[in-house]
């Protein structure tokens, strides 16, 4: 089976209680709306007429957004692999030997991102900017990623999960707690980078062994408790664990930019 993927939409899952679809359909009319923020908010077919951008900053899932008549999505996906020239090799993959020349590829910028975050000390690695992870927690996620979609998903265990994990937002935080998550940790530095060397380690081995012929393999555990319980392929579990790797090191060396600037 040859693999055919393109961007991943994450579906917002099983909401927790803090989610709501109270507002869904809203008609806002002359509201003054300056310093809103919308976090991890489903806003397909929004709709701004006579309205005041400036300094609006919009980042996520894009598909056909249109400013002022215009179709920019295509513009701002060529400026996103202009800058990120991994973007393109993700979409290319197709074999077996992709799969591991897209891993190498992600080492290589992850040891240059990780020593970076190094230089700037324990405490500016557990500093979030514009209230986005930090690069910890950013680190943390990525343990869990690989947790879901590679030792659940691919390996076929049960409770993979390692207990810095950090899952996404949206993941109910009993549902993470009993899975043995403590999402509240404050860990150091040291022992994240040893949780997400553990976990790479994994992967590492996964693609190591991988063969073309596996690649359509189902894999029928869902990646955690509350995903859709459905057939996966091999192929798509390890395209998502490494899309995430990609789009979280894009997040990771943007705020490792602003931290850097501040440190002067």
């Amino acid at each position: 089976m040859t693999p055919q993927f393109g961007p991943h939409r994450f579906d917002a899952g099983p909401f927790g209680p803090e989610h709501t679809d109270a507002h869904r359909g809203a008609r806002l009319e002359v509201r003054d709306l300056t310093g809103a923020r919308f976090v991890d908010c489903d806003l397909t077919g929004v709709r701004v007429r006579d309205g005041v951008l400036v300094d609006v900053d919009l980042s996520g899932y894009v598909e056909r957004l249109v400013v002022n008549g215009v179709d920019v999505t295509d513009f701002v996906a060529a400026e996103l692999d202009r800058r990120h020239p991994e973007r393109v090799q993700l979409r290319s993959m197709r074999t077996a030997g992709d799969f591991r020349a897209m891993w190498a590829t992600l080492e290589g910028l992850w040891a240059g991102a990780v020593e970076r975050a190094r230089g700037l000390g324990d405490a500016a690695l557990d500093e979030r900017v514009d209230e986005e992870w930090s690069f910890l927690e950013t680190l943390r996620h990525l343990v869990f990623v690989t947790d879901a979609w590679v030792s659940r998903t691919v390996l076929d265990e049960e409770r993979p999960y390692h207990r810095l994990g950090l899952p996404q937002s949206w993941y109910p935080a009993a549902d993470g707690a009993a899975l043995g998550i403590d999402v509240d940790a404050r860990p150091s530095s040291d022992e994240v980078l040893a949780a997400l060397a553990s976990r790479r380690e994994v992967l590492r081995n996964v693609l190591g062994a991988l063969t073309d012929d596996v690649l359509g393999r189902p894999c029928r555990r869902p990646p955690a408790p509350g995903y859709p319980e459905e057939e996966r392929p091999v192929w798509e579990c390890l395209a998502v664990t490494l899309e995430e790797e990609v789009e979280h090191l894009r997040y990771a060396t943007r705020d490792l930019a602003v931290l850097e600037a501040r440190a002067g």
